[in-house]
């Protein structure tokens, strides 16, 4: 994934698809069905935030309007989600993507769908470091940092907290399987003991065979990579079923309001780790959507604001509706040099580029693009307690 390849190769490959309309349409393809629907609601309406804030400005291209349309990436199903994305850009016309979620879906969008039509994805979500190395043509960005880095936060905590000898489970797909490599390669390099791996699958009704397994291996806690909405909460409620664990290590798939109306207190003390950011950006962005009536503190919700802002102050540079406008530009409204731009500023920063300016998208996560384009990042180190999250720290 050579960015500065970029401008060239998505020149040559979409000059021809340059679009001049009063509607330039943009994907958001998040798994509204599926093992994390009770978080999508509320990134899908982040994302639309930011196109609605660039649309009321009034600043953005002349006489062009943003239109976000929503298609449902199950976060599981690859076929589907490749289906969804290829029926928003062949019959509808977007011209980028902010999407997809869950990482199996976007590289298989990636792959089959927005490469051989040369549409750019941002995706807020999608964790999975084999993402990072993916053949993309330059079309591939996201605003969450690589669980190639979460495995090492999540180790860290679990260092910090005195735990040497752990059971792990994860989700049997992309995400799953590239987080609990990272983690164990860090947490085994770091003197830790993981006494027994193993994936499960969403959607099944009973997973007490898999924390038998899991229990007979022994551990001091058992490590969750998995989803809130099925497996990982299934796991969950298997092992306080069975007494077999009683506290918990839990990854990004695993924050969710819903996991805590379901389960409450019975899993006060554990703890976990999600992608989080803090500052002036993060607190300009939290009042923006709670006054828009936007669920803030979901998961995901500012990397969100962050993807959709993107799409759009990228055109603007490019100066035209266009996929190669946006692929080409994504870095360089992303980072310095350029005016910082925060949540609720969309409007002003256009006028710095159409002025001719450089703008530096600051964001809601303190966006900084590296590498293949993705984002650097930070977590949240969280634990439960009386039932709800608290943050220990960032790191």
């Amino acid at each position: 994934m050579k960015k500065w390849l970029l401008a060239s190769a998505a020149t040559t490959l979409l000059a021809a698809g340059a679009v001049h309309a009063e509607d330039a349409k943009i994907g958001v393809i998040l798994g509204f069905t599926g093992p994390i629907e009770s978080l999508t609601p509320s990134m899908g309406a982040s994302a639309e935030l930011a196109l609605k804030e660039v649309n009321d400005s009034g600043a953005f291209l002349e006489g062009v309007t943003l239109t976000p349309l929503r298609a449902d990436s199950t976060c599981v199903d690859s076929a589907a989600a490749s289906a969804a994305a290829e029926r928003l850009i062949t019959t509808d016309g977007i011209v980028a993507i902010m999407g997809a979620d869950c990482s199996g879906v976007t590289g298989a969008i990636l792959s089959n769908v927005a490469v051989p039509n040369g549409v750019p994805m941002i995706s807020p979500s999608a964790t999975s470091p084999a993402l990072s190395s993916a053949e993309d043509n330059g079309l591939f960005f996201r605003t969450s940092p690589s669980d190639a880095r979460q495995g090492e936060v999540l180790a860290n905590i679990l260092g910090e907290r005195g735990i040497s000898s752990v059971a792990v489970t994860y989700t049997n797909n992309d995400y799953g399987k590239g987080f609990a490599d990272s983690f164990a390669a860090a947490f085994e390099a770091a003197g830790g003991e993981i006494t027994l791996s193993a994936p499960h699958e969403d959607g099944k009704g009973d997973y007490s065979a898999e924390i038998g397994a899991l229990a007979s291996a022994g551990g001091d806690v058992l490590v969750v990579l998995g989803y809130s909405d099925q497996g990982g909460k299934g796991m969950i409620q298997a092992a306080l079923d069975t007494g077999a664990f009683d506290t918990f290590a839990m990854g990004d798939g695993m924050y969710s309001d819903a996991l805590l109306a379901d389960l409450g207190t019975d899993i006060d003390g554990s703890f976990g780790s999600v992608p989080w950011a803090e500052g002036e950006g993060a607190e300009a962005f939290s009042a923006l959507a709670t006054e828009a009536g936007v669920t803030a503190e979901s998961s995901y919700t500012r990397e969100s604001y962050d993807a959709a802002a993107l799409i759009a102050l990228a055109m603007m540079k490019g100066g035209e509706v266009s996929s190669a406008a946006v692929a080409a530009n994504v870095l360089d409204v992303a980072n310095a040099p350029g005016e910082p731009i925060l949540p609720g500023e969309l409007g002003k920063a256009l006028k710095i580029i159409a002025d001719g300016g450089d703008v530096d998208y600051v964001g809601a996560t303190n966006v900084e693009l590296v590498g293949p384009g993705e984002a650097a990042g930070t977590y949240r180190y969280y634990e439960i307690k009386d039932g709800a999250f608290e943050t220990v720290s960032f790191q």
